[in-house]
């Protein structure tokens, strides 16, 4: 087992300075540090860097956040992706404030809470609470991968990776500053133990790497083929007015993106529609143009296919909805919504 205070050591000179982060000698803030974990699911640190510092300033606190209506918040989110996370945290936020308006201090009070999983909870509890837990994300998979060699592919590998990550609470270095030790393991795997080219030589542990001892620490963790993700096909419509705003409406709050505003459309399905049938779904009777080329977007369990109709509206003909100019609806859209304005050519 590689020295947790040797890795300590070297997180203490090269620790990365992130906007949630506490620096040493600060409190740890946990409802900053669950927002965090919460944002950089799927995402990256450089992406999420802007978007926290923004949805604290309009959401400083866990109880401005529970207080806010869920428009205010799918606002805030939009162009992050998953969006069933901001609709996970916002009810976190409101059950945290319905319990007295502090966090559980440990991991199975933390995983209670709605859309906290196990990763999440040991995130918060070992950064905020200093539980003695080793969260396991992709950084924390490969550099332990690469320390115990183990070939066998992800994701049927995870609970072996999981549970040797969990010895390293073992050593009485790591059980004093488990905060610390997971931020290590986590800087480690971003800037040393990258995905390709680990750069071994500036490893403080790469002395006990046996896949560095054996030649393949670029090679793992392996991972086993992906499937083919389906192809799904839908039709938008932007309506604009005289103003020039678009028109929007709100999905229903349960299922893909609930709640959030959209293009209206038709719904996503396995084959493509044409021009008839789709129109029968556009928000009103209008000189519907269909726009050349169309509109791409991957999910996570299918891609998307979007063809765009525009049209000006017509005097006398109120749809149901709201409007909003395009850089606002640009603000507030999905990302999915916003490759239909790229599409039509509109800032």
């Amino acid at each position: 087992m590689p020295s947790a205070a040797e890795l300590l050591a070297w997180y203490d000179r090269h620790r990365r300075i992130l906007p949630w982060r506490a620096g040493p000698g600060q409190a740890r803030d946990p409802y900053r540090i669950w927002l965090s974990e919460v944002m950089l699911q799927q995402t990256t640190v450089a992406a999420v860097g802007p978007r926290y510092a923004r949805f604290l300033d309009r959401f400083p606190t866990v109880a401005a956040l529970a207080a806010a209506e869920w428009a205010e918040v799918a606002e805030e989110w939009a162009g992050l992706g998953y969006y069933a996370r901001a609709r996970n945290l916002h009810a976190c936020a409101r059950a945290v404030v319905a319990a007295g308006g502090d966090f559980p201090r440990d991991t199975a009070g933390l995983e209670a809470l709605p859309g906290i999983g196990r990763y999440t909870a040991s995130a918060v509890g070992a950064i905020a609470f200093d539980a003695p837990v080793v969260p396991v994300d992709g950084n924390v998979e490969r550099v332990t991968a690469r320390l115990a060699a183990i070939e066998d592919p992800l994701p049927g590998a995870k609970p072996r990776l999981t549970a040797l990550a969990a010895g390293f609470m073992a050593d009485p270095a790591a059980r004093a500053r488990p905060g610390d030790f997971a931020q290590a393991l986590f800087d480690l795997g971003a800037t040393v133990c990258t995905p390709r080219s680990p750069a071994c030589a500036l490893c403080p542990w790469c002395a006990g790497c046996m896949a560095r001892r054996m030649g393949i620490a670029a090679d793992l963790p392996r991972k086993s083929p992906k499937a083919a993700r389906p192809l799904r096909h839908g039709a938008h419509f932007l309506l604009i007015d005289a103003q020039g705003r678009i028109l929007l409406r709100r999905r229903a709050e349960k299922g893909l993106l609930g709640g959030m505003l959209e293009i209206p459309g038709t719904p996503w399905r396995a084959g493509r529609w044409d021009a008839a049938e789709a129109l029968d779904h556009a928000p009103a009777a209008a000189p519907w143009r269909a726009v050349p080329g169309m509109a791409r977007h991957g999910f996570t369990h299918f891609e998307l296919e979007m063809v765009l109709f525009t049209a000006a509206l017509p005097q006398g003909v109120m749809p149901e909805g709201e409007w909003q100019r395009p850089d606002a609806a640009r603000a507030a859209l999905p990302s999915v919504m916003r490759r239909l304005i790229d599409l039509a050519g509109r800032p």
